[in-house]
C-alpha cells in the first residue's frame, strides 16, 4: 500500500470520528423496528444508545457496521426482553468488527443470548444475560458467545440460566474473560477449540460445571491451547445437568469445579475452589468416537499450581466414580487425572504437572476405560518443567474498555 493510500485511509477515518453521532432510542411501541434501523444506519464511531427501560422485542437484532457502541444505562435498567421471540435466533449478532456491547441486559431470548461471529475486538462489558424462568433445557444454549472472532473481552458479565455455558468463546484467539459472574448455567464459563485466554478474577457459582477448557474434533478450528486459568473463586456448582441430550455438556457431572479436555498448555492456579462434589480440578481425555486423524484427545502440557482448595469430591458424579470412591474406601481426593499418557493420535507422553494435592490418578489406558482403572493416590504428579503462557494484551483501545 502506498503512503497516499495509507494517509487516505487514515483521514477517512478521522473524518468518520469525527462525524459521529448518538442514535438514541427509548422505549415503547415499534421498539423492535427502532431498535433495529438504529443498527442498520449506525455509522462508523457511532453510539446506539438504549434508554433505561423495557424493550419488549419479538425478533433478533443484528449489527454489521465496524466500530460501533451499543450502550445502555445499566444492566438493571436497560432491559431487552425476549420473551415474546417469535424465532429461535439470538437476542443480538454481532458481525462486524471493533463493537462494543455494554450496560444492558438481555432476557430470555430462544436462542443464545449476545453473539459475535468472525468479529475482531469485540467487547462485552457490564451486561447481563439471563433466563428468567431458572435453569431449563428449553433455555437458550449460549449466554454470552463470541465464536470465530479475535481479541476478544468479556469483563463485568453476569449470565444465568444458560442450558450450554453462561459465557463462552468458540473457535477464536486472544481472549480475556475477567471480574464476571456466572451462575445456574450447565457450564459457568466455557473456552472451546480456541488459542491464548486469560480466565481471571470471575465467580462461577451454581452451574452444573464451574470452569471449561475444551477441544472437539471435526470443527473448523481445532488444536485450543495456552490458556491461564486463575484467581477466579469456583464454589457450590450444584446444578443439576439441564443440557438438552446429545449436547456434549450433557456430560459435565454435577460438581465439576474446573475441567480441562482434550487441551495444551492450560495453567490453572492461584483460583479457590470449594463446595464441588464431584472434583476440584479434573483432567480427562475425549472418550467418544471420532474419525478425525488430526485430532489429539488427552490433555496435554497441563499445571495445576497454588489453588486454595476447601471440601471437594465427597460425591463424585464421573462414570465409575462411586465404584473409584469405594475401592478408595470412601474418601477420594479433590483433584483427578484420567492418567492417560499416550494415544495412537497424540506423539510423545502427556505432560501433566499437579503439584496441589492429594491427587487421584485413575492410571487408564486409554481414554474412558473406567472399568480398567488401577485408582492410585499420590501427593503430587509429575516435576517437569511446563512454561506458562504468555499474557493475553489486547489492542490498547480496547484493554483501556475493561480498566
Amino acid at each position: 500500500m502506498t503512503r497516499f493510500a495509507i494517509a487516505l485511509l487514515a483521514a477517512t477515518a478521522l473524518a468518520g470520528a469525527a462525524g459521529a453521532k448518538t442514535l438514541t432510542v427509548t422505549p415503547g411501541p415499534d421498539a423492535q423496528e427502532r431498535i433495529q434501523t438504529a443498527l442498520l444506519d449506525a455509522k462508523p464511531g457511532d453510539v446506539v444508545e438504549l434508554a433505561a427501560g423495557r424493550y419488549d422485542l419479538t425478533d433478533g437484532l443484528s449489527l454489521d457496521v465496524d466500530d460501533v457502541v451499543v450502550k445502555g444505562a445499566g444492566p438493571d435498567k436497560t432491559v431487552l426482553s425476549f420473551k415474546g421471540q417469535k424465532g429461535a435466533g439470538e437476542g443480538l449478532l454481532v458481525t462486524s468488527d471493533r463493537v462494543t456491547l455494554r450496560d444492558f441486559a438481555v432476557e430470555d431470548t430462544k436462542g443464545d443470548g449476545l453473539k459475535s461471529k468472525g468479529s475482531d475486538q469485540i467487547s462485552f462489558i457490564n451486561v447481563r444475560v439471563e433466563w428468567t424462568g431458572g435453569p431449563k433445557e428449553t433455555n437458550g444454549a449460549y449466554g454470552v458467545y463470541p465464536v470465530s472472532s479475535s481479541n476478544v473481552l468479556v469483563d463485568r458479565t453476569l449470565v444465568r440460566g444458560a442450558s450450554d455455558a453462561g459465557i463462552y468463546v468458540g473457535q477464536s484467539k486472544n481472549i480475556v474473560v475477567k471480574r464476571s459472574r456466572a451462575e445456574f448455567n450447565v457450564a459457568g464459563i466455557e473456552i472451546e477449540n480456541s488459542m491464548n485466554a486469560d480466565v481471571f478474577d470471575n465467580v462461577v457459582t451454581r452451574n452444573t460445571g464451574g470452569i471449561l477448557v475444551f477441544d472437539l474434533p471435526n470443527l473448523p478450528v481445532m488444536g485450543g491451547h495456552s490458556h491461564r486459568v486463575f484467581r477466579n473463586q469456583v464454589v457450590d456448582n450444584d446444578t443439576p445437568n439441564f443440557a438438552p441430550k446429545g449436547n456434549i455438556v450433557a456430560g459435565v457431572p454435577v460438581g465439576a469445579g474446573i475441567m480441562v479436555m482434550a487441551n495444551r498448555d492450560v495453567h490453572v492456579f492461584e483460583n479457590r475452589i470449594d463446595g464441588n462434589q464431584t472434583a476440584a480440578v479434573m483432567l480427562v481425555s475425549y472418550t467418544q468416537k471420532f474419525d478425525d486423524k488430526a485430532y489429539n484427545p488427552l490433555p496435554r502440557d497441563i499445571v495445576v499450581r497454588d489453588n486454595q482448595l476447601g471440601r471437594n469430591a465427597w460425591d463424585p458424579q464421573f462414570s465409575g466414580g462411586q465404584v473409584i470412591k469405594a475401592m478408595l474406601g470412601g474418601k477420594v481426593p479433590p483433584i483427578m487425572w484420567d492418567g492417560v499418557t499416550t494415544h495412537a493420535q497424540s506423539p510423545g507422553v502427556a505432560k501433566v504437572r499437579i503439584s496441589d494435592g492429594p491427587v487421584l490418578n485413575l492410571n487408564l489406558p486409554a481414554p474412558g476405560q473406567v472399568e480398567a482403572a488401577k485408582p492410585a493416590i499420590t501427593p503430587t504428579v509429575g516435576d517437569v518443567h511446563v512454561a506458562e503462557p504468555k499474557a493475553v494484551v489486547l489492542p490498547k483501545t480496547q484493554a483501556d474498555l475493561g480498566a
